[in-house]
């Protein structure tokens, strides 16, 4: 089924455009049910000729939409939130906020007034219809919509608002963490003697058929890993080789700090003058 409600994505960049992709691949939508506004709309031109609508009238998008999917910076929200108040209705609109580190009761705030808002995060697989993102909202029917929107685009999981913190470095932020896992994996490969194109198609897919192991099974990643490993073997000795240099400790720590970094970004934009 095809929605006939438009979608406006106020901030077309590129998890805003990976967005709009996924959505008109997933058959949910057609291109020209969904508004992309961006100040640079030039960038837009692959869009345009897609048949998607292209605007950099924040205000004309929200007059023709019925779902308002916010896609901007976390130092640009409440600027935006602020030109679109008056135009929001709160028996006619539907906000989706992706924005980091701003709550719902923050965007009820600057707008003066409640609407159905949910906030999600997914991550730039939503392109391909393989996002994992996380929903949450105490509205029933923006829940809903979220929901029936992002599980066309790959999984989606429901959580508790104080986890889209943490959802944003596993989740968003985890795909360079993995795409970096990836990398590494096939500049080894090359150091052992295939091309750079054979390595890279073998750590993808390997890393693909790994994921895939645990996603179909729901067993434990040990658990697999048990099943690879024979005593004195080739993989236990990698595999201790890379602890020892620190690699599970690396991706903790990682995933750790990009989430201390995502729970003040906006509260650092909303302290500072220059962003009011």
């Amino acid at each position: 089924m095809v929605l006939v409600t438009r979608l406006a994505i106020i901030g077309a960049g590129n998890i805003g455009l990976a967005i709009a992709h996924g959505m008109i691949k997933s058959g949910r939508y057609k291109a020209n049910q969904i508004i992309l506004t961006r100040r640079k709309t030039h960038l837009l031109k692959k869009e345009e000729k897609l048949g998607f609508r292209i605007t950099q009238d924040n205000r004309l998008a929200v007059k023709e939409a019925k779902i308002i999917m916010l896609a901007v910076e976390p130092q640009q929200i409440r600027q935006l939130l602020l030109e679109l108040s008056p135009l929001l209705d709160p028996k006619r609109h539907i906000i989706i906020s992706i924005v980091s580190g701003i709550s719902i009761s923050d965007i009820e705030q600057i707008i003066n007034k409640k609407l159905p808002i949910a906030r999600a995060m997914p991550n730039t697989a939503i392109a391909i219809r393989e996002s994992m993102t996380c929903i949450a909202s105490q509205d029933a029917s923006a829940l809903k919509i979220a929901k029936e929107i992002f599980t066309n685009a790959g999984k989606t999981m429901v959580i508790d608002e104080e986890q889209m913190i943490p959802a944003t470095a596993l989740g968003a932020c985890g795909i360079a963490f993995f795409l970096r896992a990836i990398r590494a994996a096939s500049q080894g490969g090359i150091e052992i003697g295939f091309h750079p194109d054979e390595a890279i198609q073998i750590a993808a897919q390997t890393a693909k058929g790994a994921a895939d192991l645990l996603l179909k099974s729901t067993k434990h990643p040990e658990g697999e890993i048990d099943r690879v490993t024979t005593p004195r073997g080739c993989t236990i000795s990698g595999l201790n080789r890379m602890e020892h240099e620190g690699f599970s400790s690396a991706m903790i720590k990682g995933i750790v700090t990009s989430c201390e970094k995502a729970g003040y970004l906006y509260q650092v934009n909303e302290n500072n003058p220059k962003t009011k």
